[in-house]
């Protein structure tokens, strides 16, 4: 069918090329209007006024109705109630149909229905295409029918589905001459929508496509040592991509391309990273309760203690543990975390301070620049034992040996830690061990300028065990 007028809403796709919803409507539309709208329902939700990541979608929205506006188009971007706002959109410029790309988690599949319900009212289409990700929903199953629960066969069945037609670019570029030019090109400030600007900048993380592509082009000369390197939080081992994949100002089929195609040890390992990323849409799409519950139902009858002061240690980076505690002030300055770290603060909250995984969860949430829903969900419940395909129950991370093998030299903890500064390479992992010589000579007292442990971890992963043989028995 062919529209007079459409419209593509933009949401987690920023930018203007490899656009799955964007093509869908240039190639069946005469003129396609573009809109953003920045959703009430999701910023008046969120604790903080200084978010990074709605300077980073701000300065990215901006950056896209630029490159829009040089391409003969332009970019309507609205403040309010998207499932209100977009409808009355549409009404007013008589559009026959509103293009988006899909979105999996439940708030927005629940915000979608509500759109395409009010745009049916009013005879209009609403036509939704599958773009952030590779394989979708019921793309990948089991023989017999059934969505994969173990991932290492999920992806053995992802990686014989893959072909070119799946990573190839839509080229909306040969269609700009339809884009039509915007009414009202105004672009609210950030105080505008309530918010102020943070350290984004100062961190060096540059927004859009712009950013995004200067990050992958130098991440592509150094994916072949990818498997080497990202394991250690002082190297420059992973791409920094997650927080442009999050908020679409890259194309996840250039970047599967450019792994598939590349064909050595460190791109398959960064291949296998992305296909985790389907994986976890997949079983949000498929077990939408996991973002409360556990995806092991018996999971959530382990009775955690859920101390508010450890809770409290662990969020401010008070712990005692040194990788610990630089990962969650990595984590507070930054909003971004290595991921090896992630694992290793995540087990450590649930399997040493024994709080619910879900706690750590919604801090996360709250300050991960590339926060996402399904990834964050699927690696808590992972490092907590209680989702699929999870690291079993009684494998518990220790946060000295992981200190010790991927931070070796402390390189990692001295940056976030310059209390330990002064420490040798052989306490910069466990500082109370020194003796009261030791730490006056490094400058350094424990108990006054950096904690004590406030567990130890031996106890510590003894009650674990007890707790989750308790919740696994009949």
């Amino acid at each position: 069918m062919i529209y007079d007028i459409s419209v593509v809403w933009f949401r987690r796709d920023l930018r203007c090329f490899d656009h799955a919803a964007l093509h869908a409507a240039l190639t069946s539309s005469r003129r396609v209007y573009c809109a953003f709208v920045f959703d009430r329902e999701i910023l008046d939700g969120l604790p903080r006024r200084d978010d990074r990541r709605v300077e980073f979608i701000w300065r990215s929205v901006r950056e896209l109705q630029q490159e829009l506006t040089r391409r003969g188009g332009g970019l309507t971007v609205l403040h309010g109630r998207a499932r209100e706002e977009i409808p009355a959109l549409a009404a007013r410029l008589k559009a026959g149909a509103v293009f988006a790309n899909h979105d999996y988690e439940p708030a927005a599949v629940d915000r979608d229905q509500a759109v395409s319900e009010a745009l049916a009212r009013m005879r209009t289409a609403f036509v939704t295409c599958k773009d952030q990700v590779i394989f979708e929903k019921d793309e990948i199953l089991t023989q017999d029918g059934r969505p994969f629960s173990v991932f290492t066969s999920y992806k053995n069945a992802w990686l014989k589905r893959l072909d070119g037609y799946f990573t190839q670019a839509y080229p909306v570029e040969k269609y700009f001459d339809r884009l039509a030019p915007t009414p009202d090109a105004t672009m609210p400030t950030l105080a505008d929508i309530g918010f102020a600007p943070t350290n984004l900048l100062a961190l060096k993380i540059a927004p859009g496509m712009a950013g995004a592509a200067k990050l992958f082009t130098g991440f592509k000369k150094r994916m072949a040592q990818y498997h080497e390197r990202r394991d250690f939080p002082s190297a420059r081992g992973p791409s920094y991509l997650s927080v442009h994949l999050r908020f679409g100002t890259i194309s996840i089929r250039a970047l599967v391309r450019a792994a598939w195609q590349a064909a050595n040890r460190g791109s398959a390992v960064w291949l296998s990273e992305l296909i985790w990323r389907d994986f976890y849409f997949m079983i949000l799409h498929h077990h939408p309760r996991v973002v409360a519950h556990a995806f092991r139902a018996e999971c959530d009858a382990i009775r955690f203690a859920n101390d508010p002061d450890l809770f409290r240690a662990w969020c401010e980076g008070r712990t005692g543990y040194p990788l610990v505690d630089a990962a969650m002030r990595q984590l507070n300055i930054t909003g971004y975390m290595h991921n090896r770290l992630r694992m290793v603060a995540a087990s450590f909250l649930v399997k040493d301070l024994h709080v619910d995984w879900r706690q750590g969860a919604q801090y996360f949430a709250e300050r991960l620049n590339d926060f996402d829903l399904a990834a964050n969900n699927g690696g808590w419940q992972w490092a907590a034992s209680t989702g699929c395909d999870a690291q079993p129950y009684f494998r518990i991370f220790n946060p000295v040996t992981q200190s010790q093998k991927f931070d070796a030299r402390g390189k990692f903890i001295r940056k976030y830690l310059p209390e330990l500064s002064g420490c040798d390479d052989k306490f910069i992992h466990v500082p109370w061990l020194m003796s009261a010589a030791q730490q006056a000579k490094s400058g350094v007292i424990i108990g006054r300028d950096y904690p004590a442990p406030v567990v130890d971890h031996a106890a510590a992963r003894a009650v674990t065990l007890e707790l989750y043989q308790r919740a696994r028995s009949p």
